[in-house]
């Protein structure tokens, strides 16, 4: 009877570890391929770029220029879709009077690839050195921004990179922290997660002002867990709270989030 229920426990020990190693790797990205609507299709004009990354993945995104730009924005999106699927806070931020730079990750809409922790870094990156490399982009003035997963990638870019300024929507502590919440069980596990993107360890280090943005209703990405980031972020630093999904906390109140952005802005960002 012991050897049965070993045996029993053994198989059920392999079959957790081959499925939270299969969830690693299948579980967190969500790309589509498809490009359903572009920034022209609400009056936008547009660039439509392609870049290639230090590992020779070509990716595409948009550029997309205001007519006064205060700054530039590099938009790094969430785990799910692609740019088309972001039009409206694209159309936000244009009408601040700020460049935006969106662009897919490998393996999303048009970029080549798949999907990968350290793949989304090289990516952001490169979309790094491509804002580099245009004259019309101010470089003392690139604002990295970020939503849910993408939060993550830009702390990690902010790490590495001169940006001016950061800010967050939606982002987390660190994929530990995001595991617990979907496998309880996971402490016992620790040593399995290979997936990382600790922005909490990342965020401590970083001088320039930091804006972290999180909705108390995100039924996706725990308050808790956007409170942790801010609260392990070095000054400069402010916390916006929202109200409203994970998804639908900055339609729900565009006018209220144009003017913290705006102000964040005008605070931080030098003449």
């Amino acid at each position: 009877m012991l050897s049965r229920n070993l045996i029993a426990l053994s198989i059920f020990f392999v079959f957790l570890v081959v499925y939270l190693k299969y969830y690693e790797k299948r579980g967190i990205y969500f790309p589509t391929k498809n490009i359903e609507f572009t920034p022209s299709d609400i009056g936008l004009e547009y660039e439509d770029i392609y870049f290639v990354t230090e590992d020779k993945i070509k990716l595409n995104g948009w550029f997309v220029k205001a007519k006064n730009p205060k700054a530039t924005f590099l938009y790094c999106h969430g785990n799910a879709g692609n740019i088309s699927h972001r039009l409206e806070i694209i159309q936000i931020f244009n009408q601040l009077n700020l460049n935006v730079f969106i662009f897919d990750y490998r393996g999303y809409g048009r970029s080549e690839g798949s999907p990968s922790e350290s793949g989304l870094y090289k990516d952001c990156e490169a979309a790094y050195d491509y804002l580099l490399m245009r004259k019309d982009v101010k470089k003392d003035k690139i604002i990295a921004f970020g939503k849910s997963i993408g939060a993550n990638v830009v702390v990690n870019l902010a790490s590495k990179r001169g940006v001016c300024g950061l800010i967050t929507y939606g982002g987390f502590s660190c994929a530990y922290d995001m595991g617990k919440r979907i496998f309880p069980f996971l402490p016992l596990f620790k040593w399995i997660v290979t997936v990382k993107y600790d922005a909490e360890s990342l965020i401590r280090n970083i001088s320039i002002p930091k804006l972290i943005i999180h909705s108390v209703d995100d039924e996706i990405v725990p308050f808790k867990l956007g409170k942790k980031l801010f609260e392990a972020a070095a000054e400069p630093k402010e916390f916006y709270p929202m109200r409203g999904g994970h998804n639908e906390a900055i339609l729900l109140a565009k006018e209220e989030f144009s003017l913290r952005i705006s102000s964040f802005l005008e605070k931080y960002l030098k003449e």
